[in-house]
């Protein structure tokens, strides 16, 4: 044992209301349609002309997933991406094309061309251990780790997938958790599952007497939808395998009491088919699967099973507590559904803000199915769950029109709304679409606060708010779209909620409007562009920044796209660039929906710094872009030379550095390399993650910038193959972002003694960046990383 800890519990944040789930013994879903040959084409020969406007390189393929074709012509193609062989998570993007087939720009979430390595320093069984251990409940197997790119940030790293397939800890709900694993460094990075949860005529429980369609077999009438692909409900007989059809003989259904097991049956039946005519005579989709398939619908799961869940090809309704309060109210059934409809579309990783956009669309489409099918005794609103009585207080799970009202959603955007569960950070998009369809402050459904010093919205009906929505999710949404985002602000919501604006109903229309105006009310901001209702074009640019020495240059693909009116010639020109440096664009001049190749050349005397270059084409307007060009530092004379990390040795406790509690110690069981002080990280046994960092400014000019520290490493592991405890060392900028692993050291460097380690930090000269050592521990059998007398030395 390193050092007494204070005891630690961990909690796990449900929503109360429902899970996306996916178990292994069932059904894949339906094929989906096959993409359009003729659309797919022309946005092969887009693509190959303007690699740069989906951030492109030549190590990678890809592959068509998805088309959809406008009445006018216009086209939008799904790719999948693989680098150097490997799946790239995040790495889909949409190319647009016109009516004519030109370029009519993209939807991309990498924010900058992949460059990584595609050799795994961790091991398949180290990342098998990991996702092992990260699985809450009852696992029944463990999948062999696929190497991958993770691409979700928007920028890539090499990692590890492992898929563990069992039971949640409450023994009938299902899972396949995906685990994700720094192939480099081995942290475990993030995990979703894959189920997602949420949490005839006849009597429903909560719909009233409604009509249902069935099927006549024989003199026997069964739970089946002929008029919408045979969908079938099942009797789960509240057990978790076999399922039966229900059947009648009279086709008359239910009674509307819990007591009759048919009347749970009737709302999952007619909930599906309204949500199978709402996506259909909507949004003009064939069904959740888009081929015309009906969805089965299970009830009456598990005993005293307070869920429901999607699993990716069949719903599945549990009884609630006491078997008395069947989750099969008509929101939840829309929203569950509404989880196959995004994934078939734009595929939104299922955690972080693309996850609570996910979580969102479902909250929307199910609320719009409920105001759609317009049934008795369950008229439309802007609550989710509100039947199901889940709290046991009569309360919704969520209130769309103010979703803090819950006590965990946010009704507004912030720095944090990313870390919230996904059930909670949907509350964003929720109140925007709101604001959207009904506007804020005082409505028929409830009041809708702005946030802030926001504008009132006036809002524009749920009819356009909700072709909106779809058209955004459909055809411009990625994976990995986010409610904000710094380093690619074009894979925002905001920014396609608009684009699917100004297709439907014009640029700068009312509704153009609207959509700013509401994403505004929920503090998400954006830098949208100037409206115009003439002739217009946007500019873009792959990659957004690079680094040169004096004396050589950086290349970057400038793309255009007409976003509206006709095709016009773009002219390209620089400025802001520093002195002795020039730019050159081949060819100076395209039709909108071209690319030109901008190439950035410095002299010698271009002197060290970071320089924001913008990039403007003009034509009827001026449309800009902005390059980071980062010159590294050479001549001029090394100005500060010497050693540049402040308490080098640790002597003076923690001062000079940032790092976690007792890290920077004096105590006896290890000892110092001199002196009385070092920093050690790790050695409790269990799993645990420690880090020690320091800022420091680096001078440009010099010759040589020599990082050095001594490192001690004992272990009570016993492997000679598994690396399962380990320290990174790495250089952050200032903003967070890792800029390079120096080294990556584990159990399997455990020595007697200390040893120098020594790395060239001259890539960062000019630059202030943070040094930074992490150390990881698994669950058991410590790892002791000790760390002394550092220095970074420049001359």
């Amino acid at each position: 044992m390193k050092r007494a800890l204070a005891a630690v519990s961990a909690v796990l944040l449900t929503s109360g209301l429902l899970t996306c789930v996916v178990t292994p013994a069932h059904a894949a879903p339906p094929t989906s349609p096959a993409p359009d040959a003729s659309a797919a084409a022309r946005a092969a020969t887009v693509l190959r002309a303007n690699p740069g406007a989906v951030q492109g390189s030549s190590a990678e393929s890809y592959q068509v997933r998805s088309t959809k074709v406008d009445p006018s012509g216009a086209a939008h193609t799904r790719y999948t991406r693989t680098y150097q062989g490997l799946r790239v998570y995040g790495g889909d993007f949409v190319i647009h094309t016109a009516p004519n087939g030109t370029y009519a720009g993209s939807s991309v979430g990498l924010a900058a061309p992949l460059t990584l390595a595609t050799s795994a320093r961790t091991t398949a069984a180290a990342a098998k251990k990991a996702a092992s251990a990260r699985f809450a409940g009852k696992a029944e197997a463990v999948g062999t780790p696929e190497l991958f790119v993770d691409a979700s940030s928007g920028q890539g790293r090499l990692a590890w997938e492992t898929v563990v397939s069992g039971w949640q800890p409450d023994g009938q709900t299902p899972s396949r958790l995906h685990v994700i694993t720094d192939a480099t460094t081995g942290a475990t990075v993030g995990s979703y599952d894959e189920i997602e949860s949420v949490v005839g005529s006849g009597q429903g429980i909560y719909t009233g007497t409604v009509s249902i369609d069935t099927t006549l077999s024989g003199s026997t009438y069964q739970m089946i939808d002929p008029l919408r692909g045979n969908g079938r409900t099942c009797d789960m007989n509240n057990g978790t395998s076999s399922c039966t059809t229900f059947t009648d003989a009279d086709n008359a259904w239910g009674t509307g009491a819990t007591s009759n097991r048919q009347s749970a049956a009737v709302d999952a039946h007619f909930g599906a088919a309204k949500t199978f005519d709402y996506f259909k005579n909507t949004h003009g989709r064939n069904g959740i699967f888009g081929n015309g398939s009906g969805v089965p619908s299970r009830v009456h799961y598990g005993n005293n099973y307070v869920n429901a869940f999607w699993d990716g090809a069949q719903m599945t309704y549990g009884d609630g507590s006491g078997n008395s309060r069947p989750l099969v109210s008509l929101d939840v059934a829309g929203h569950e559904m509404s989880h196959g409809v995004t994934e078939a579309l734009a595929g939104l990783v299922y955690s972080g803000e693309s996850g609570g956009l996910n979580e969102a669309t479902s909250d929307i489409f199910g609320n719009m199915v409920e105001f759609y099918a317009a049934a008795p005794s369950d008229p439309g609103d802007y609550q989710v769950g509100e039947k199901i009585n889940i709290n046991n207080n009569g309360t919704p799970l969520r209130y769309m029109y103010n979703p803090s009202l819950d006590g965990s959603s946010d009704s507004c955007w912030s720095t944090s709304t990313k870390n919230k569960d996904v059930h909670y950070s949907s509350g964003v998009a929720n109140h925007f679409f709101f604001n959207l369809a009904e506007g804020t402050g005082a409505t028929s459904y409830g009041t809708s606060p702005v946030c802030g010093s926001a504008p009132a919205v006036t809002g524009i009906g749920r009819t356009k708010a909700e072709k909106i929505w779809y058209r955004a999710l459909d055809v411009y949404f990625t994976s990995n779209t986010s409610y904000v985002s710094t380093s690619n602000p074009a894979n925002t919501s905001r920014a396609y909620s608009l684009r699917a604006a100004t297709d439907l109903y014009g640029s700068c229309s009312t509704e153009y409007k609207a959509v700013q105006a509401a994403w505004t009310a929920v503090n998400v901001a954006g830098s949208d562009s100037a409206c115009s209702t003439g002739n217009d074009f946007s500019v873009a640019l792959s990659p957004t920044a690079g680094s040169v020495n004096p004396g050589s240059s950086a290349a970057t693909t400038v793309s255009t796209a007409t976003t509206s009116g006709s095709a016009q010639t773009v002219t390209f020109s620089a400025s802001g660039l520093p002195s002795g440096a020039s730019a050159a664009f081949s060819p100076a001049s395209v039709t909108s929906g071209g690319s030109s190749t901008l190439t950035i050349s410095t002299s010698a005397s271009t002197p060290a710094g970071t320089y924001s270059i913008t990039v403007n084409g003009a034509g009827a307007v001026t449309r800009s872009a902005t390059y980071q060009l980062t010159v590294n530092g050479t001549g001029g004379g090394c100005t500060a030379p010497g050693q540049k990390l402040a308490n080098p040795g640790f002597e003076s406790g923690a001062t000079g550095w940032t790092a976690s509690s007792g890290v920077i110690t004096s105590s006896s069981s290890q000892a110092a390399r001199t002196g009385s002080y070092k920093a050690w990280l790790n050695g409790y046994g269990s799993t645990r993650t420690e880090t020690l960092a320091q800022s420091v400014s680096l001078p440009a000019g010099c010759s040589s910038y020599a990082l050095s520290f001594w490192l001690h490493i004992d272990s009570a592991e016993t492997t000679s193959s598994v690396a399962y405890d380990k320290l990174n060392v790495q250089v952050l900028n200032s903003s967070g972002t890792v800029l390079a692993t120096l080294a990556t050291y584990s159990n399997l460097n455990k020595a007697t003694g200390y040893s120098q380690k020594t790395f060239s930090l001259a890539a960062y000269a000019g630059q202030t960046v943070s040094l930074k050592f992490t150390g990881t521990e698994d669950s058991s059998l410590q790892t002791s990383f000790v760390v002394d007398d550092t220095a970074l030395t420049v001359s």
